[in-house]
């Protein structure tokens, strides 16, 4: 069961960033223009992170089991016709129908980790889940550069987007008899009202974000936040007097899970900006190719996989200090790896601080997860599982947006990298910061780490 929902969950997170690195080759082979391949690479963060919110209610109402597996159906269908488009605008609309499965598979992956294991079984399936959802993002860069690179029987980019159709259709069969059925106990609705609210807030809030920057930060993206700012109060208003709400805000109410998910949020949003950077350094600074530069990042993806792997075994106050410090080992490690390698990349030296700021990232971010969902009520669990997949999201457009700036506003890549590592220790000290809050009301209120007793 366990495998099929990380499967999945890897499906929709490596094609994120996949397209990424096979971007110049698809703008070959279609004839496309920039804002094309823009929307191409863009518009599935920007479909996912408007509807996660919203899909994860959709589990609720039919059933995490069927919202999966109706999800995946779509995700590979959209895949396999992202792989045979014909034209640019054939590929975005593909593109867009592909995020809408992933939005829709996503949510329930965490809504039925947290539903069908307790105590040191979640916390190992939550690592595993963690791992899966960070790397991701890495892993789609190595397989966009391989699988492009490789033009595999000719087809250029388009296996990049097929290959997805005979694993969905294996995780299909295999899902369908594995999962469990799981509905919320008391009969669930969607609130139409809550969905458009929270949709055009979302779309007003994401688009700016995205295509801003690339437009010069003009006055319609500042008027576009704003609004999406007035929609999302309104939405939150119409939340708390909504019988059947999108979103439960009583998971928002415990101070330590506001303070866990600000500081997960800093460690994914601080993640996705610096991967960014330092694969666009390699190549344009250093004369990486697309595939070098994902490979560069190996090491990082071996320190975050052992580490999420083993601290669950860990004892249980190192289990609670490893929140603490592994955004200041993360902070360490690419900071000393942006001020020794950014001129000149030595392999072995690089390795190391790689492997260590991997191994910091995953202590930031995993075990803090598992502790501060450990008593959350399973009624709350699509909450939770919707906070936990668009807080990251944003975190990650906001970074990119805004700390992508003193990047690509610098005179060369070396000195941009250099202010970026810069401005990213100090949030993840912020991080570490939230992270001993969370953890200090988490201890001082008796959370034991073990989980609450949820019937399977």
């Amino acid at each position: 069961m366990l495998a099929v929902l990380l499967a999945g969950q890897a499906m929709a997170s490596i094609d994120g960033s996949i397209v990424s690195v096979a971007a110049e080759t698809i703008r070959r082979g279609l004839d496309a223009n920039d804002a094309e391949i823009q929307l191409v690479v863009s518009s599935y963060l920007l479909t996912t992170g408007v509807l996660f919110v919203t899909c994860a209610r959709i589990g609720d109402v039919i059933g995490h089991r069927r919202a999966f597996l109706i999800g995946l159906s779509w995700f590979t269908a959209a895949s396999v016709l992202c792989g045979i488009s014909v034209s640019p605008s054939m590929l975005i609309v593909c593109r867009i129908a592909q995020a809408v499965g992933a939005a829709l598979l996503t949510p329930q992956v965490f809504s039925l980790i947290h539903l069908q294991w307790e105590g040191a079984e979640r916390r190992k399936a939550i690592g595993l889940y963690s791992m899966v959802l960070a790397l991701g993002v890495a892993l789609g860069q190595v397989c966009g550069g391989l699988v492009a690179g490789a033009d595999l029987f000719g087809l250029s980019w388009r296996p990049v987007f097929l290959v997805n159709g005979p694993i969905g259709v294996i995780v299909l069969a295999v899902g369908a008899r594995y999962l469990p059925s799981s509905r919320s106990r008391e009969p669930a609705h969607l609130d139409l009202g809550g969905v458009a609210l929270l949709t055009a807030a979302m779309t007003a809030i994401t688009l700016p974000l995205i295509f801003g920057g690339s437009h010069g930060w003009p006055a319609w993206v500042w008027i576009m936040l704003a609004g999406g700012g007035l929609l999302l109060a309104l939405f939150v208003r119409h939340e708390t007097r909504s019988l059947h709400p999108v979103l439960d805000l009583a998971a928002l109410k415990p101070r330590e899970l506001q303070l866990g998910l600000v500081a997960c949020c800093i460690v994914m949003g601080c993640y996705t900006v610096l991967l960014l950077t330092l694969t666009l350094h390699l190549q344009s600074h250093l004369g990486y190719t697309p595939l070098q530069a994902g490979l560069a990042f190996v090491p990082y993806a071996i320190g975050f996989g052992v580490l999420s792997l083993t601290w669950s075994a860990c004892p249980r106050w190192v289990q609670r200090a490893l929140p603490i410090a592994g955004p200041l080992v993360y902070a360490t490690g690419m900071l000393l790896l942006v001020l020794a390698y950014r001129e000149e990349w030595h392999p072995i030296g690089a390795t190391a601080l790689l492997l260590l700021a991997g191994a910091g990232h995953a202590a930031g971010y995993s075990p803090l997860i598992a502790q501060i969902t450990s008593r959350v009520e399973p009624r709350l669990a699509s909450a939770i599982s919707a906070l936990n997949s668009t807080g990251p999201v944003l975190a990650e457009v906001v970074a990119v947006a805004g700390l992508g700036s003193l990047y690509f506003a610098a005179p060369t890549s070396a000195t941009g990298l250099l202010r970026l590592a810069a401005a990213v220790t100090a949030l993840l000290v912020l991080a570490a910061t939230c992270a001993t809050a969370a953890i200090h009301i988490h201890i001082h209120q008796g959370g034991s780490g073990q989980g609450s007793a949820v019937p399977r």
